[in-house]
């Protein structure tokens, strides 16, 4: 991993809701480069930029219909190239999130894929006849209902993990892994500084489709039992890694939803050449109900303390590298959240839980507000 990301502070910056210049109601690229010198006095290194790919927006921008596109809610490729210079001459690089596990049902692979579900498009996804009657596995999708979604004007399923207009892409097809890597040369090229891979640990699927387990009575099983860290996904990165990312000077830091401290190790170990570090969940799962992150349970100090610890000591010892953050555009705020919001105690907890990210091995990620104990 380069030395300077070792001591690098990231910003997230989530667009749409940053700062607005036309009076849309819709943050854009022109108010984030308004902001390019309020960045600076901050003391931050790298801008992580949530998706501006052209999209119909079904998921905030996470269901892509053009990588080579941005979206017009935000601006114009020119206006993202002058963010990019004025961002350099400022000494902050830029680091994009790439969707790649799937895409939007309105990009064109997928709208050939539909028009010959039997055809070369069709092998782009995920596209499986069903069991008995049934689609081929009992996977819930993130948004709730089934992930396999029957094709029009077949006896098919597609797949999806999250919403029905989010095919997921088949990385089985060396075709499909070819494009993924013009888009990164593409962005590469342009002059960004490497990518946050949207959950990049689940771009490898069982071919068997195994069941889930069923919990808490549910209609559906979890999907990850056959599409998380599936048997492919080191091989995948490797590639991807040995044929784009390497020739460049970048940083990457993966996703990885219900990846445990000791399997995070192989995706982030210095001589595997994958990923230079993954964003886990221990630690926000820890006030999980069956309401999942929207449960308002408190969180007790020990458990987070061990959690914290098991990770520190797992990236140190596999020589992996850590990434830190308390809150992102998935998460509720951490002052609400992990601290007090109310006064005078918000400001206490800001700086405490600052203190607390800044002072860990690894790398900060500072969520658009965070510094104001928003």
């Amino acid at each position: 991993m380069a030395k300077w990301l070792e001591n690098a502070i990231f910003y997230e910056i989530y667009p749409q809701s940053f700062n607005d210049t036309n009076g849309d109601g819709i943050g854009d690229l022109r108010g984030i480069i308004s902001k390019l010198d309020y960045l600076k006095e901050l003391g931050i290194d790298i801008i992580w930029l949530s998706p501006i790919y052209k999209s119909p927006f079904v998921d905030q921008g996470y269901d892509i219909s053009d990588y080579y596109a941005i979206a017009e809610e935000f601006g114009t490729m020119e206006e993202f190239d002058e963010l990019l210079a004025e961002s350099k001459k400022r000494g902050i690089s830029i680091i994009m999130d790439l969707v790649i596990n799937h895409c939007s049902d309105k990009h064109e692979w997928f709208k050939k894929a539909l028009a010959d579900p039997d055809g070369e498009y069709a092998d782009y996804f995920f596209f499986r006849e069903g069991k008995n009657g049934n689609p081929p596995s009992n996977y819930r999708s993130y948004f709730g209902g089934s992930c396999w979604e029957p094709v029009p004007n077949s006896n098919k399923y597609y797949l999806h993990m999250f919403a029905k207009e989010q095919p997921d892409l088949n990385w089985e097809n060396p075709k499909v892994r070819k494009e993924v890597q013009e888009i990164l040369r593409f962005w590469l090229e342009k002059g960004i500084d490497g990518f946050r891979m949207d959950v990049i640990t689940l771009i490898s699927k069982d071919p068997a489709y195994p069941d889930g387990p069923v919990i808490q009575n549910k209609a559906y099983g979890s999907y990850y039992a056959g599409c998380a860290s599936g048997p492919r996904v080191h091989e995948y990165l490797q590639e991807m890694n040995r044929e784009v990312l390497s020739k460049y000077d970048i940083m990457t830091v993966g996703e990885a939803p219900h990846t445990s401290a000791d399997e995070a190790a192989p995706y982030t170990a210095s001589d595997r050449h994958e990923l230079n570090m993954v964003f886990h969940f221990d630690h926000m799962h820890l006030d999980y109900d069956e309401n999942g992150k929207y449960a308002k349970n408190r969180v007790k100090l020990t458990d987070l303390k061990e959690v914290m610890t098991k990770w520190q000591d797992t990236m140190h010892e596999c020589d992996g590298w850590n990434s830190l953050y308390w809150s992102n555009h998935d998460q509720a705020r951490a002052v609400s959240r992990f601290g007090n919001e109310s006064e005078p105690y918000r400001v206490k907890s800001a700086k405490m839980l600052g203190t607390i990210l800044h002072m860990m091995q690894g790398t900060p990620y500072v969520y658009q507000g965070e510094e104001l104990g928003m």
